[in-house]
């Protein structure tokens, strides 16, 4: 049995995680996303950075974990993208509705 998993991924903004998720519901890579605007607090190039970022969440079976891990690589715009994978335990009706979305 396939289950389920989300891909967490930042952004820079709202136009960039939405191009992203169109662009994984046009290939039927992904069953459904979800954007967030978040405050990010990191290290980059030597320094502490204090600013605004967008989370993208996108549903999908662990089959397809790899193919979309790999699209998401190539057309995010950041030079190292956070692209995590977490492990969901859905209800079986949400799982068989994502399922029935994915090619």
């Amino acid at each position: 049995m396939d289950k389920m998993v989300f891909f967490y991924i930042t952004n820079d903004s709202v136009q960039a995680a939405k191009k992203i998720a169109k662009q994984l519901l046009k290939k039927r890579l992904i069953g459904c996303a979800n954007i967030f605007p978040i405050e990010a607090l990191y290290w980059w190039k030597g320094k502490i950075e204090d600013g605004k970022e967008v989370v993208l969440i996108v549903k999908i079976t662990a089959s397809k974990a790899q193919v979309v891990r790999e699209e998401i690589a190539k057309i995010h715009p950041f030079d190292t993208p956070c692209i995590l994978k977490l492990d969901v335990d859905p209800n079986q009706k949400y799982l068989d509705w994502i399922k029935s979305e994915l090619r």
